[in-house]
């Protein structure tokens, strides 16, 4: 599975919303409060790009020569429709200061330098320590994959209905006749997490592993044929 340092790293390079939570800052609208991007330096430091004339921009001007506490919140949603939406959160603290010069004109970026983070999604709660976050790489279908969750759900459904052949006894029919979608919830290297809906609305997540993780989508294709295949047998 990928580590917790791993999968907050994939959230700050994702499309997720993001908002920077500054003290001070909360009757502000928190359209202001959305970075136009975001992304990990070298040494770990979390850097945010907004408008120059931000409230949060203003803020860390004030502040100057002091410390200025900050959280970067991400929230995860799946790109596909599916109960329970929310995949989890992410949350960044630290300490906020700009970096003049390297956004263009009438941008300014913000340095968060990281002191702690913490994850709670579909892996569990965890807290991570600023180091793990540097080292750590995002996985390498962040870029795609809500597009491909999304080309799985619409294009491949009948498909993603066979996996649970693959369930053993939490498959066996009751005899109460409900049908159950799959619905494709989350994609990383290592596997594809499946939430199952019934007809009345409950629903169980399955987690189906590669046989090795993947790099790319071409090695991706490969490992969901072997795992459809498996399913029709």
């Amino acid at each position: 599975m990928p580590s917790a340092a791993e999968r907050t790293r994939t959230l700050v390079q994702s499309t997720c919303s993001a908002a920077l939570l500054v003290p001070g800052l909360d009757v502000i609208p928190p359209d202001l409060l959305v970075p136009d991007s975001r992304y990990i330096g070298p040494d770990g430091d979390l850097f945010l790009r907004f408008p120059a004339d931000s409230p949060v921009v203003r803020a860390a001007t004030h502040a100057q020569g002091d410390e200025l506490p900050a959280v970067l919140e991400i929230t995860d949603v799946a790109p596909v429709s599916v109960p329970h939406r929310i995949r989890g959160r992410a949350r960044i603290f630290g300490w906020l200061t700009r970096v003049p010069g390297l956004a263009e004109p009438g941008r300014m970026m913000l340095r968060l330098e990281v002191g702690e983070a913490a994850v709670d999604d579909l892996w569990g709660a965890e807290d991570i320590e600023p180091e793990a976050l540097r080292d750590a790489d995002p996985d390498p279908l962040v870029g795609n994959e809500a597009e491909l969750l999304q080309h799985l759900h619409s294009a491949h459904s009948e498909q993603m209905e066979t996996l649970s052949t693959l369930l053993g006894e939490r498959a066996a029919d009751d005899g109460s006749g409900r049908r159950t979608a799959a619905v494709p919830v989350a994609l990383d290297r290592f596997g594809l997490r499946v939430r199952f809906v019934e007809d009345g609305g409950n629903c169980f997540d399955a987690r189906f592993e590669f046989p090795d993780p993947v790099r790319d989508v071409s090695e991706l294709r490969r490992a969901m044929y072997t795992l459809f295949e498996a399913a029709s047998c």
